[in-house]
């Protein structure tokens, strides 16, 4: 697969100003088809297995594909500590925006699907193009500050937010600490998805491991609940972890995306 070089959208003013890194690689032999637009997870970038291997499988079939990283991730430019689902969500709509599709799969992983979730909300609201065709979610995690972080915050972590505006978490996926911050859990709370009936307007595909340590099955199947008009597809995946980037995870992510495509 040839290389792709990033561009860049600048995205606010003055001292908020970010540059904000996408990949765009245009419909080959397939424009008819909607466009693959990666939202990827929390501290996660466009550079990842499953985001690579969706840009390869776009690349295989002539499809356009579309992956970015949101400021303080990857290529992209901007703080980290000052990122919040908003913000995160108003740079993947500009990036789309940006490059204009007509009709879109949104791919989300972990954060990305809560990105993925409120994108079409704010896509639906505004009318026009694009629409949005199908979505797949892979280890979902809307509303993850508010149902799987603030239940189970320490006595210290509450306090170093209420004394720091941040609290530290170990991870298992970086030498560096997540970094959580008073006004990330404070606006996810503006964000909640959870809260009534969630209409996509399209077909939803969901690939969930049962052995995830970050996000438990059960959150998917509380997601479910919330999609009751939407085709739904639910894939539980008994030995999966979290980051569903075995060989068999990525076919079962490309035979979901093949599916809505």
């Amino acid at each position: 697969m040839a290389e792709h070089t990033a561009e860049f959208v600048t995205i606010g003013t003055g001292d908020d100003a970010r540059d904000i890194a996408f990949i765009y690689s245009p419909a080959t032999s397939n424009p008819q088809a909607p466009t693959l637009v990666w939202l990827g997870g929390y501290r996660s970038d466009m550079s990842g297995t499953k985001a690579v291997e969706l840009d390869r499988f776009a690349a295989e079939n002539g499809i356009a594909c579309l992956r970015l990283d949101y400021s303080g991730h990857g290529a992209s430019g901007g703080d980290f500590n000052k990122g919040t689902i908003s913000r995160w969500l108003g740079e993947a709509l500009d990036v789309v925006s940006h490059v204009a599709p007509e009709r879109v799969v949104l791919i989300g992983s972990s954060m990305g699907g809560w990105i993925a979730l409120r994108m079409v909300e704010e896509l639906r609201k505004a009318g026009g193009s694009p629409t949005v065709a199908g979505m797949v979610l892979i280890a979902p995690a809307p509303d993850f500050t508010a149902e799987l972080i603030e239940p189970g915050l320490s006595d210290a972590e509450k306090a170093s937010l209420e004394e720091k505006g941040y609290f530290e978490e170990h991870s298992e996926y970086s030498p560096e600490p997540n970094i959580f911050t008073r006004a990330l859990i404070d606006d996810g709370r503006d964000n909640r998805v959870l809260k009534g009936i969630i209409t996509t307007g399209c077909a939803v595909h969901i690939l969930q491991g049962m052995q995830d340590p970050d996000v438990p099955y059960q959150h998917a199947l509380k997601l479910l609940e919330h999609l009751p008009a939407d085709d739904v597809v639910l894939t539980l995946i008994r030995d999966g972890d979290h980051r569903l980037s075995r060989p068999q995870d990525i076919d079962r992510m490309l035979a979901a995306v093949k599916s809505l495509v």
